[in-house]
């Protein structure tokens, strides 16, 4: 079995405490709270720099030591943070080349957090400083489970110092300005660079406005790769200090999903084991959580996860911080565990009573006692868990089906000059995700580096971006039997957002048996219509598309369907093409819903890939694979009650064996073991 760390073999439960915001008196009362909870980790020091470096020279880590030794105490691991995701006021005051420039050129003064640039040379000096000093003390003590670098990494800097790095950065990856000049189509506009210090930093007094608007998305593209990759640096700097003390404690930071500034694939590659904040709203469909779970165990291959971060019922960001109703933290901490969650933590463990989050829940509430919804249900759920871990702790999730996210194909999508503003990169590989989820078929989230040969099905919407030598592995899967499906607005550009010329989808063209003449791009509100030719498996009829319409010639595939209306009326919109032993298809606009819900009944019926149950509406069920068993997460996410059918196998919650009809409450959970 493989565990986050053998000194704690269950699914670990707790989440973020700050007792240095609170008197001495509440620190026992707390741990008493936190045993009854059944809480026994607690994450510690995330924004404490300014307290353990009060000076250039002084620190202070006896408040820590205390903490530490408080908790292990008392049964209670810590998750050790390093501090760095806010550098103190006397850094800023002295060297303020760790203050970031903003994406209008303002110089930041103190203040917030993530407030550091990642190439400041102040920074990381003493980021690595505390970093070592934290590994040095802390290494052999029993109660550190793992490393828990800064938080939350996120915003860029366009400072002097960026700009410097950036151009080091630019030489390493084209190794001359003929290059680069070449990868950025320089000549466009008279921008061609003769020498490196003539290149600037693309934002809002450069070559950007309006955060994604850009005159070149070469320089534009390679920015946020390289702010990525700077952040990724500063993790980096870090990490290894701390291995040097003791390579054997995990280290990780916690990531946020679909966040869109970092390349987490790359991220993922750096971490002993991936760990992201999950807040969704109260409106965020069921759907595009699981999507981010997915991904966040896509990051490495399918090795479960720390959930590191929800509340555990009110958020304070929102423009309605609406309550979890009752049942819903319990519903949503499962839907984690069912994608690949080894652990459930909150932010935070005692409500702030000041400041920015005092109004963000917590397992204490500021009543500062056990007796409320939210403790109750937080208790109940730890006893569970505790119940759980041994059987379900490493379990696997397996999927015949995956889904291509690729953040620089996101960021080239999004800094295209057209063709219709309304294109969203997440959404569309939402929708694809939604479809699949409505029919309860695990999915994969895969990078484009990932092997796809373990896949039957593989969907790649708005492939914009074909990287070097993704072409020819699609076209492998396919030849050897597996099923691609992309969309339209692929295979347009390579991984410079150079057009790949000879017609659209370029590299694709043969395997998809396409040419795409034009694009038309309309207002959403204007629809066309997918008229089916014939009966393909669930899909027949007509249904309703929008946003883009790709007007297409086939080239060999067979036509499955076509447009209904406009000039283009009884031209090509779904094509399927047969390549070596698999197929290869093609949806030529964006299509409703109901499009999508039959489509992906038909490829996957095609495949054989089945739903894993059949269930009401609004029920999602997930499966965990181990040493042979298989555990069967079906999660109600409706108001009511449902009655599901033909359920067989032992509920681990309740231990009642389930053989045929039986009801689930409203946002009721059980775990089936098969």
């Amino acid at each position: 079995m493989t565990m986050i760390n053998e000194k704690l073999p269950k699914i670990w439960y707790g989440g973020d405490y700050n007792p240095e915001q609170w008197e001495k008196e509440d620190w026992d009362e707390d741990v008493r709270i936190f045993k009854l909870a059944g809480i026994d980790v607690a994450t510690l020091n995330v924004f404490s720099w300014a307290l353990n470096q009060p000076d250039e020279e002084t620190y202070n880590f006896e408040w820590l030591d205390e903490q530490i030794d408080r908790l292990y105490q008392n049964g209670i691991y810590t998750c050790l943070a390093t501090s760095t995701a806010a550098h103190p006021a006397w850094m800023a005051k002295k060297y303020p080349d760790v203050l970031r420039v903003d994406y209008q050129g303002r110089k930041r003064k103190f203040g917030g957090r993530h407030n550091s640039c990642p190439n400041s040379p102040t920074y990381r000096k003493y980021a690595e400083r505390i970093a070592d000093r934290l590994g040095e003390r802390y290494k052999d003590h029993p109660g550190v489970l793992i490393w828990h670098v800064s938080n939350e990494y996120g915003g860029y800097c366009y400072c002097d110092n960026c700009a410097v790095s950036f151009r080091k950065w630019l030489q390493e990856k084209y190794g001359n300005l003929e290059a680069l000049n070449k990868a950025w189509n320089t000549r466009f506009w008279g921008h061609t660079f003769y020498e490196w210090d003539e290149i600037v930093v693309p934002n809002a007094v450069s070559e950007e406005w309006n955060g994604n608007s850009t005159n070149f998305q070469g320089i534009s593209l390679d920015y946020r790769i390289f702010q990525s990759e700077s952040l990724l640096d500063c993790f980096i700097l870090e990490r290894d200090v701390l291995k040097k003390h003791n390579p054997d404690i995990p280290v990780t930071t916690n990531l946020m999903g679909t966040y869109n500034e970092l390349d987490y694939f790359k991220w993922g590659k750096e971490m002993d084991v991936v760990s992201w904040d999950n807040y969704p709203s109260y409106n965020t469909p069921e759907s595009f959580t699981a999507m981010r779970h997915d991904l966040m165990r896509g990051l490495k291959s399918g090795q479960p996860f720390m959930l590191m971060e929800q509340t555990p019922s009110q958020q304070n960001w929102q423009p309605y911080n609406s309550l979890k109703r009752p049942g819903v933290m319990r519903l949503w901490s499962y839907q984690a565990v069912a994608r690949g969650a080894d652990t459930v933590m909150f932010f935070q463990l005692r409500r702030s009573v000041g400041a920015c989050e005092k109004y963000h829940g917590a397992v204490i509430e500021h009543v500062g006692h056990e007796n409320t919804r939210v403790f109750r249900e937080t208790a109940a759920l730890g006893k569970e868990l505790a119940e759980l871990s041994e059987t379900l702790l490493d379990a696997r999730v397996p999927a015949k089906v995956a889904i291509v996210f690729d953040w620089e194909n996101r960021w080239a999508t999004e800094l295209s000059s057209g063709p219709s503003k309304a294109l969203d990169y997440v959404n569309e590989v939402h929708k694809y995700y939604d479809a699949l989820f409505g029919e309860n078929i695990s999915v994969d989230m895969v990078g484009v580096e990932e092997d796809l040969s373990k896949y039957e099905l593989v969907f790649a919407p708005v492939l914009y971006m074909v990287k070097s030598g993704y072409a020819d592995k699609v076209k492998e899967f396919v030849q050897n039997g597996g099923t691609f499906v992309t969309t339209f607005f692929s295979g347009i550009v390579n991984e410079h957002d150079l057009v790949t010329v000879g017609g659209y989808p370029g590299e694709l063209r043969d395997l998809l048996g396409i040419w795409v003449e034009e694009i038309d791009a309309l207002p959403p509100e204007v629809k066309n219509q997918i008229v089916m030719k014939n009966d393909e498996g669930s899909l027949s009829g007509s249904y309703d598309c929008s946003l883009l319409f790709d007007i297409i010639h086939s080239e060999g595939a067979e036509v499955l369907a076509e447009y209904g209306s406009d000039f283009y009326a009884g031209t090509p919109v779904i094509t399927c093409n047969s390549y070596g032993k698999g197929k290869a298809y093609y949806v030529g606009t964006c299509p409703d819903k109901a499009f999508l819900t039959d489509f992906v009944k038909t490829v996957c019926e095609e495949k054989q890939v089945k739903p894993l149950l059949e269930v009401p509406k609004g029920v999602e069920v997930t499966e965990r694979r181990k040493d042979g068993s298989s555990f069967f997460f079906i999660l109600n996410h409706n108001a009511d009650e449902v009655v599901l059918g033909n359920v067989e196998g032992t509920d681990l919650l309740t231990g009642k064996e389930m053989n045929g009809n039986t009801s689930l409450e409203a946002y009721g959970v059980m775990i089936v073991k098969q």
